[in-house]
């Protein structure tokens, strides 16, 4: 394993056996790989590769092959190279006739190539990956609408997302907006919606829950006040403003058991995971 193989499929003088011939037809790599269109590939793929001087492209096949491997193996370009030489199965996947026993390229190869047809390359071979199994209905289309990702939630760097602070805080964000714009609300609430605030604060330290809530409301109310007088006096309405107007809405209209609750109203997107650990809000 010290060179690279010059030709990828042949016969030598000896006449080899075929690799189709030796291996089993129940593999599933043996399926798969007389189930992929790799014609369609090698026309998606053959553009990019040069045509001017220069040392010869690699077969794409070979190339699309063992991204595959890779993926599906969970390889680095160094192991998967290496292993392509002691799998048969590999190398007939990769589009061998006869098997080889010398590394198909270097490793700095699949770098070069993935570099070469960038992102929207590699989501055309995942593509056709779906494609192939929707066809042998391996995989059907209500597989494949959602995709349930298992990773490492990243904490957000909000304020803890009580009903009376989302509300101030909307209105607060609302009233900046209106100045900015040169639109004179009816009435901004920043003085009694600050007291309010204050107010719902102390009395859920004093777990006066009644009286607490009586302020949440008061704010609610405030916030609601504040999104009609806009809606009615800033017409035509930017597209930034009606973004932030909807956001607005949903922080006053939503209820403790809605789904895609909106709990910041700089950052919508944060989503709320509960993972059950008492240090972790």
């Amino acid at each position: 394993m010290t060179g690279f193989s010059k030709k990828l499929s042949g016969k030598s003088a000896s006449e080899p056996a075929k690799l189709k011939d030796q291996l089993n037809a129940q593999h599933a790599l043996f399926k798969l790989a007389n189930l992929l269109d790799w014609e369609s590939l090698e026309q998606e793929f053959g553009t990019t590769m040069s045509a001017e001087g220069g040392r010869p492209a690699l077969p794409v096949r070979l190339m699309v092959g063992l991204h595959y491997l890779k993926a599906l193996y969970n390889e680095s370009d160094e192991s998967v190279v290496a292993k392509w030489v002691e799998n048969p199965y590999w190398q007939y996947f990769c589009g061998e006739e006869t098997f080889q026993h010398q590394l198909p390229c270097h490793p700095s190869s699949l770098g070069n190539w993935r570099r070469r047809v960038g992102v929207d390359g590699l989501e055309k071979l995942l593509s056709q990956v779906i494609k192939t199994a929707m066809q042998c209905e391996a995989l059907s289309p209500k597989d494949v609408k959602q995709v349930i990702v298992d990773t490492t939630v990243q904490e957000k760097a909000i304020a803890f997302p009580t009903d009376a602070r989302l509300y101030d805080k909307a209105r607060r964000t609302l009233v900046r907006m209106a100045r900015k714009h040169q639109v004179k609300l009816r009435q901004t609430y920043v003085r009694v919606g600050k007291q309010a605030l204050l107010q719902q604060s102390r009395y859920a330290a004093a777990r006066q829950g009644q009286r607490a809530k009586k302020q949440t409301r008061l704010l609610r109310t405030y916030l609601g006040r504040v999104i009609r007088d806009l809606e009615r006096k800033l017409k035509p309405m930017p597209e930034a403003v009606a973004v932030l107007l909807e956001h607005a809405k949903q922080i006053h209209q939503q209820q403790k058991q809605d789904k895609g609750k909106c709990y910041s109203i700089h950052a919508p997107e944060v989503e709320c995971i509960a993972k059950g650990k008492a240090h972790k809000h």
